[in-house]
């Protein structure tokens, strides 16, 4: 989407080039490019801006039989023979024995992992900036945060390394690093694609794993590819998506945070441009209020509290007898806390998030899209959110800043961060777009057709 590289690129005149994945798999199947020519080219890539923006969690070894396009990997996920860690120091290098279900379908598709990137301790902020790893910096701007909790992925996909980035979103951690760094990030529909089964079993299932790249095409081209491989058997089929449809729709424009939080002038600014650009292409814009209440804001925060406790009370349990508590940092330990607390709230708080988990949005009674911010402000600067901050004013910031993306975790539908304008600092503001549970299609369509007036 972005013809404009950020100051910080990895692209050359290699065998990469400046080619999108779509283009780079069809030079692989015309033989104008060898796998391993793109695999050595984005190491090389990984290797050259890894001191600037340290989005690496580790480094995986040039496979025996590269198939297909490289990519990177979030190191909460599993891949055979690597440590994942989590972004913790309370979890042990061991490595994985398996791959998890949705790296091993990646593997299957061809895709050549590069490295793992890096994340907050368990997603649990916003920001990638570990006591592990140190802070992951934005390409478009090294003194300010590239999003969590995919912030590696994000990166490294801001600045050309590979095409596309594994990512996965529990509160918005596709859709926050893509609005950070100027990349679309679509979270799917619940289910849509394959994960590990005991998040199912979560008492509220929040993650979905995703991809994050530069263009709508990639995303929608991902997306398509994984279908054939696996297709949902409860939600409508997205298909080959290859540009707008002709639908005219009914857009909610959402200009107003669930707490009333203040929005910066860049974030109100965006979103009104691209409302205008939807309205000017004939559809049906109309101001609505949140679809969230303040009852859910608070609900969230005492779900995302109990998990918290659960990694910090029951960690040996999770990942096994080299969990050490103690390396546990203090927002961890800060929410556990919280949630002992808050324990007599947590029945009333399930019951609720369930509840919208499991009926239909209201809201999409009146409108077929919700147009909104995905953040209330450009990525921080670093330390903002970092682990050397007061939990309690970490948590506060954090809250402020991230309204906006919870909301479809928990209702299991489908919304994408589009990269939609640049502040005077240069760097990346998004808008959200949000769907019914199961259309997809609609978000990449409308994709398609903003994509001509967004960030260039």
């Amino acid at each position: 989407m972005s013809a404009v590289r950020p100051p910080v690129s990895a692209v050359t005149d290699d065998a990469l080039g400046e080619d999108d994945l779509v283009t780079l798999e069809s030079r692989l199947a015309s033989g104008d490019v060898t796998p391993r020519e793109l695999w050595q080219a984005a190491r090389a890539r990984a290797e050259a801006v890894e001191p600037t923006l340290n989005a690496v969690a580790c480094w995986v070894d040039e496979p025996d039989h590269v198939r297909g396009v490289p990519v990177v990997v979030k190191d909460n996920e599993d891949l055979a023979g690597y440590p994942t860690r989590q972004g913790s120091r309370a979890v042990p290098a061991s490595p994985a024995r398996q791959s998890s279900p949705f790296v091993a379908q990646m593997l299957a598709l061809g895709l050549a992992p590069v490295a793992k990137t890096t994340l907050p301790e368990l997603g649990l902020t916003a920001t990638t900036e570990s006591t592990l790893h140190g802070p992951t910096r934005n390409p478009w701007r090294t003194t300010h945060s590239a999003g969590g909790s995919s912030g590696g992925s994000a990166a490294l996909v801001a600045a050309g390394v590979v095409p596309i980035g594994h990512a996965n979103d529990g509160g918005g951690s596709i859709r926050i690093p893509a609005a950070c760094c100027g990349l679309v990030g679509l979270k799917p529909s619940r289910g849509r694609l394959v994960d590990r089964p005991e998040l199912d079993r979560l008492p509220v299932p929040l993650v979905t794993q995703g991809v994050l790249t530069r263009s709508v095409r990639d995303t929608a081209h991902y997306l398509a590819t994984a279908e054939r491989h696996h297709r949902s058997s409860y939600l409508p089929p997205i298909g080959d998506v290859r540009g707008p449809g002709p639908a005219r729709l009914r857009i909610g424009l959402v200009r107003r945070a669930p707490h009333d939080v203040p929005l910066s002038h860049d974030v109100l600014a965006a979103v009104d441009t691209v409302a205008r650009a939807l309205d000017a292409a004939g559809h049906h814009v109309v101001p609505i209020d949140p679809p969230v209440d303040e009852q859910f804001g608070r609900d969230f925060l005492v779900y995302w509290q109990l998990l918290a406790f659960a990694f910090y009370r029951g960690g040996r349990a999770l990942v096994g007898p080299g969990f050490d508590a103690e390396q546990a940092e203090s927002f961890t330990q800060y929410l556990s806390r919280r949630l002992v607390r808050d324990g007599p709230r947590v029945p009333g708080a399930l019951r609720r998030l369930r509840r919208h988990a499991t009926t239909p949005e209201p809201i999409f009674d009146r409108v077929d899209v919700v147009l909104s911010p995905v953040l209330a402000h450009a990525a921080p600067p670093l330390g903002h959110l970092g682990p050397g901050v007061d939990p309690r004013t970490h948590l506060v910031r954090l809250l402020q800043w991230t309204a906006f993306t919870p909301a479809a975790n928990v209702t299991g539908g489908p919304a994408v961060a589009l990269p939609a304008s640049r502040t005077d600092e240069g760097l990346p503001i998004g808008v959200q777009l949000s769907a019914p549970r199961g259309h997809e299609r609609r978000l990449l369509e409308l994709g398609y057709e903003l994509e001509p007036h967004l960030l260039s």
